[in-house]
């Protein structure tokens, strides 16, 4: 039976005013934000893709994509016009490819429907393709001021925390009204979220630096049952088939989901093969983790003609096409596509005496001889 929905037991104006002093003096530096308190507020374009990419994704790894997206999709006309499958390599690496897809139907929506506008309030972001609750008030009151609270995964922790009660949803969406600061909604629900990500994390939370320890009834962990999950493993192998085509540029061997899976739609991977059966050894392995499963990924370097599925994919088009996950990191350790920090080593070895005039995916896939025939 869930908890009462009810509000804490603390000074609310107290409270506001220690959070968000701690907040103005201590918040992050990301791309999307502005400094707190300030009369400006945020593009709500930058806002809301922002919002998008951090579901489910660290901070780290979004704030790579978000540059690069928001330099390919400057504004929302631009997205809205934009090929899905364009959509969907700009979103490469980041998972969960729905979210994508969604931020493209939305866009479409909002400028062909809104003229370009956007909503200015929690309930009209709701009525998006893709938005819920929470992303519907992050964005209402960040980019719009509009003083509607936030739950997400670390404001549902702060909360706790003060309350000293495992709550249910309607609980905990109150209790976040009731603290927040109608004056800066997006400050105050920016800091929550900062709180819960920089100092009350899920384990081990830094209380003696808390700006509300003294507003919390647990100071430390609020102890849950333990769920973890147990982690699956398996080892997956692919094929890595390169073929020279003109003296620029050579292709590579890939494979384009169907429209109708169930995951990762339309994407392009490398071709999944049987472990070989001769003693070639593969020519490196990655690691790489869905959900509940840990993969070991083995990559074996094929020579062209050996009845591999899919079709050849040439080099300068493997940055333009939507790549799942795992097959951006196989070609990006295999040095066909740049890494987070450009191509740098590999454009040194395109450019040394030895290598000019010769393709540079061939530079890198011949540097290892393990080629399984």
């Amino acid at each position: 039976m869930k908890k009462k929905a009810r509000t804490p037991y603390v000074d609310a104006a107290a409270f506001r005013l220690r959070l968000l002093t701690w907040y103005d003096e201590h918040a992050r530096d990301l791309p999307w934000r502005l400094r707190p308190g300030g009369k400006i507020l945020p593009d709500p374009y930058r806002v809301w893709l922002s919002e998008i990419m951090l579901q489910q994704t660290r901070v780290a790894a979004v704030i790579e994509h978000y540059q690069e997206f928001l330099r390919r999709f400057p504004t929302v006309e631009k997205l809205a016009a934009a090929r899905e499958s364009s959509v969907l390599a700009s979103w490469s690496g980041l998972g969960y490819y729905r979210r994508a897809r969604m931020l493209h139907a939305a866009a479409k929506v909002i400028v062909k429907n809104l003229g370009g506008k956007f909503p200015h309030t929690a309930d009209g972001w709701r009525d998006l393709p893709g938005i819920g609750r929470y992303t519907a008030a992050a964005i209402a009151s960040i980019a719009f001021g509009e003083a509607v609270a936030v739950v997400d995964g670390n404001v549902e922790r702060v909360l706790q925390r003060v309350v000293g009660e495992h709550l249910g949803q309607p609980g905990l969406w109150e209790c976040a009204e009731h603290l927040l600061d109608r004056g800066r909604p997006g400050d105050f629900n920016q800091a929550m979220m900062e709180l819960g990500a920089t100092i009350c994390a899920p384990r081990a939370p830094a209380c003696l630096t808390c700006p509300i320890i003294d507003f919390c009834a647990t100071r430390g962990e609020l102890h849950a049952p333990a769920r973890r999950l147990q982690q699956r493993k398996r080892e997956i192998h692919y094929a890595l088939a390169y073929r020279a085509q003109n003296h620029r540029d050579g292709a590579v061997r890939l494979v384009r989901r169907p429209q109708n899976a169930r995951l990762m739609a339309g994407m392009w991977e490398l071709p999944e093969i049987a472990c070989p059966t001769n003693d070639i050894k593969p020519a490196f392995t990655v690691r790489h983790s869905i959900t509940t499963t840990d993969y070991s990924v083995q990559i074996w370097k094929l020579l062209p003609g050996r009845g591999l599925a899919g079709e050849w994919v040439g080099e300068k088009r493997l940055g333009r096409i939507p790549l799942t996950g795992l097959a951006r990191k196989i070609l990006r350790k295999a040095g066909f596509i740049a890494g987070p920090n450009g191509g740098a080593q590999a454009v040194a070895i395109a450019q040394s005496p030895r290598n000019r005039g010769i393709p540079s995916g061939s530079q890198r896939y011949l540097a290892s001889s393990n080629l399984s025939g």
